[in-house]
């Protein structure tokens, strides 16, 4: 799922209701609440009939006293392979409806897609729920509100895509208008906000400590054991801009002992554990990387490689899958097939994009170019052993696609690139990616794509060169080839509206896109004419660094990063390197302004899709400056940033899979779908999620975040793509920060 999905489930879903004791006048509002609804569903009870509830054929629904049940026949690929429903359901966009029933399977641990949506084509979704299933009868309620008016509605339950054969029962379905959504709360744990993860010995050591007091309060550092290790007094911060939260903070720095299971108590509140001095980022660099193996199209995922999350070969033209082996383009854009096999599935859905894909690539290689650690992490990845990094072998898994993309010669528009490639229309969640039924579509070329192959494949012709000279040479006539192919067609732009089955990825501002394959041509080749391009282009002088560095959509600072850490000869190399010391003073600055000493202030406080990785990404930045120059004080920001995508923020979650006591472990995925399937896997541990989002553009966000503030726009939920998505470019920024942490450490 791209980072602008369009998602099919386009109603809003909210939290499972539980009742209470009321009160004489909460009972009378609810009477008269009750009054007011209507029940859409008829014949809900099956009193004596089905009708007009129906079936898919072959599972005919049978009462058993007074209970609706069908057979679900094993070996069906998809959910809604079989169902049992009723049509012509009633709905008004903005009303709110209570969805109820009692259901069971036998025998247990099935599920049964619960869900709430368009009879007719194109059989949007407006609600879903997904419970697993025991052999009695369970209630269960959900509340909702319509995003639609429409008299074609349906309630149904998706009950296929179970290998064994099992018995579905129903009965007491309702829909009722008229009942308000449940209020959401997230539970923020402990007042005390800290790095949950570790600090390092010798680094800063800070937390948050959310109160309303106005003057400084006592703070106790303990180990494990309770007993007190160091003492001191917070210090008030006030209103924290991106929380709205007052806080203080608490400064431990000086405490440099390498120790496990530490608290820190204040204001009658104590942390989540935490460490001084561990390998923690040791391991997560590695972890962040592992996520791409199982990320890989094209090839079966091993158990004994990855333990847990094996699975066959993803669209491999093996049924039912229609295979990425000769792939057509969308109607009318071209007459040829390209065999487009290989590469990492972008994020939570099956589609491969070009612009997402190179700036990953590049995250990689730069890690590997800048951080020399990185050339001996041990992946375990079916290349280990062949006398290339690790790290390398992985990288080109998509460089090998982001090749395959291109146009051939003798072809319209020869050496451009396609934007992107996957299914014809959404899928639904979870569906592996080797049971994907859907029709494969190239899309069209694109300028952006182009440049992102031309930066991407110059940078790897001089790292692969020791190890593999054939492919490098590959590789920068690929890039040479696009670089001018892009040249000839500068506009070629991927329409916003591209966005049926798969993200649109549309970018309009590519003036970015031509200085980063310039300068990595540049830097590659040292020829005369890519340097002339870098130092004409309009980004050379400009200020790169906003409030997003580096983003798929924005790639000048990419460009400068390399030009200021790669050896070169460029005229006016020092002023590019104080371009970037000078962005990472900008983003110290901002982390002065924060009590949870986030390096990123977007403006209005209005928090970008995928801010977590906005946050890593700036951190990177300072990295770099520290690299440059050596100054103490860019590391203590990259490490101070850190802290807050551990738990140091407001809603005292670690963002990153499997790192910390209370981390995300929900993200947006097809396959990582554990919340929905219990069989299938959370995602690997070093997942980075997206973080808040303030557009929550998802329903589960809009109905649970409605007018939430800043870092508060999160919710640990597979259904929220918007705040809770995964993706390649994002672990990317987390394995060079990760990397940077452990080498200093």
């Amino acid at each position: 799922m791209s980072r602008w999905e369009r998602s099919r489930i386009i109603g809003l879903t909210a939290a499972l209701l539980t009742v209470g004791i009321t009160t004489p006048s909460q009972a009378q509002a609810q009477a008269q609440a009750q009054a007011d609804e209507v029940e859409q569903v008829v014949n809900g009870g099956f009193d004596g009939t089905a009708d007009p509830f129906w079936s898919s054929a072959g599972s005919p629904i049978t009462l058993t006293e007074g209970v609706a049940c069908i057979d679900v026949p094993g070996g069906t690929t998809n959910r809604w392979d079989v169902s049992l429903g009723q049509n012509d359901i009633d709905l008004v966009a903005g009303e709110n409806y209570r969805f109820a029933f009692d259901a069971s399977g036998d025998p247990a641990g099935h599920v049964a897609r619960a869900i709430t949506g368009l009879a007719a084509a194109p059989y949007d979704t407006y609600f879903e729920q997904s419970p697993v299933l025991g052999t009695a009868l369970t209630h269960y309620e959900y509340t909702f509100t319509a995003s639609t008016s429409t008299a074609q509605g349906q309630v149904a339950f998706q009950v296929g895509g179970s290998p064994d054969p099992w018995r579905f029962c129903v009965d007491n379905v309702s829909l009722v208008g008229g009942v308000p959504p449940e209020v959401y709360e997230p539970d923020t744990g402990p007042r005390v906000r800290v790095n949950q993860v570790a600090y390092l010995k010798s680094g800063p050591k800070n937390a948050t400590v959310v109160t309303d007091a106005t003057t400084p309060l006592p703070w106790e550092l303990r180990d494990a054991t309770g007993k007190v290790l160091k003492k001191g007094k917070t210090t008030p911060f006030g209103v924290d801009q991106s929380s709205g939260q007052a806080v203080h903070t608490i400064d431990f720095s000086s405490y440099r002992r390498e120790i496990r299971g530490l608290t820190l108590t204040a204001d009658g509140e104590t942390s989540r554990p935490f460490d001084i001095g561990t390998d923690a980022y040791e391991q997560l660099r590695t972890d962040a990387l592992k996520l791409y193996y199982t990320q890989r199209s094209g090839i079966e995922i091993r158990d004994d490689l990855r333990p847990g999350y094996a699975r066959p070969a993803g669209h491999v033209d093996v049924a039912p899958n229609q295979g990425d082996g000769a792939v057509p383009c969308q109607p009318g854009v071209c007459d040829y097939t390209l065999d487009v096999r290989g590469g990492w599935y972008d994020a939570g859905d099956h589609g491969k994009y070009v612009v997402n894909g190179g700036i990953s690539v590049w995250g990689l290689l730069s890690e590997y170019e800048h951080l020399r650690g990185s050339r001996k992490v041990a992946l375990t990845i079916p290349e280990s052993g062949n006398r290339v990094p690790d790290i390398l072998d992985e990288a080109r898994w998509e460089l090998e696609f982001l090749l395959s993309m291109q146009v051939p010669a003798g072809e319209a528009y020869a050496g451009m690139v396609h934007h992107k490639i996957h299914d014809a229309a959404w899928t639904g969640l979870p569906l592996l990616p080797h049971l994907d039924p859907q029709p494969r579509e190239l899309h069209p070329v694109s300028t952006a794509a182009t440049l992102n192959v031309a930066a991407t494949a110059a940078q790897a012709a001089r790292l692969y060169k020791p190890f593999d000279a054939a492919f490098a040479k590959r590789a920068l006539t690929a890039a040479r080839t696009a670089y001018e192919a892009a040249k000839i067609n500068p506009i070629s732009y991927a329409p916003e509206s591209d966005g049926i089955g798969g993200g649109a990825y549309n970018d309009a501002k590519v003036g970015d896109e031509f200085y980063w394959a310039a300068a990595e041509l540049y830097l590659t080749t040292g020829e005369r004419k890519y340097r002339d391009d870098v130092l004409a282009s309009p980004e050379h002088t400009a200020d790169v660094f906003g409030p997003v560095a580096l983003d798929w959509a924005a790639t000048a600072a990419a460009a400068r990063i390399d030009l200021a850490l790669v050896p070169n000869r460029l005229p006016g190399l020092a002023a590019v390197k104080t371009s970037v010391t000078r962005g990472a003073d900008k983003y110290l600055a901002i982390q002065r302004q924060h009590g949870y000493g986030v390096a990123y202030a977007p403006a209005n406080n209005v928090w970008d899709w995928g801010s977590s990785s906005v946050v890593a990404n700036n951190l990177v930045v300072i990295a770099a400056a520290e690299k440059l120059t050596g100054k103490d004080r860019y590391r203590d920001g990259v490490l101070i940033g850190m802290d807050y995508l551990f738990g140091r923020n407001a809603l005292n979650i670690s963002y990153v899979t499997g790192y910390g006591e209370v981390s995300s472990q929900n993200q947006h995925s097809r396959w990582y779908a554990a919340q929905l399937d219990p069989s299938l896997p959370h995602p690997p541990a070093g997942t980075l999620a997206g973080g808040p989002n303030s557009s929550i553009q998802d329903p589960v966000a809009q109905a649970k975040l409605a007018g939430c503030v800043g870092q508060f726009c999160y919710i640990d939920d597979i259904g929220s793509w918007a705040t809770n998505e995964l993706t390649i470019n994002w672990n990317a920024a987390l394995s060079w920060l990760s990397a940077y942490v452990a080498e200093t450490g």
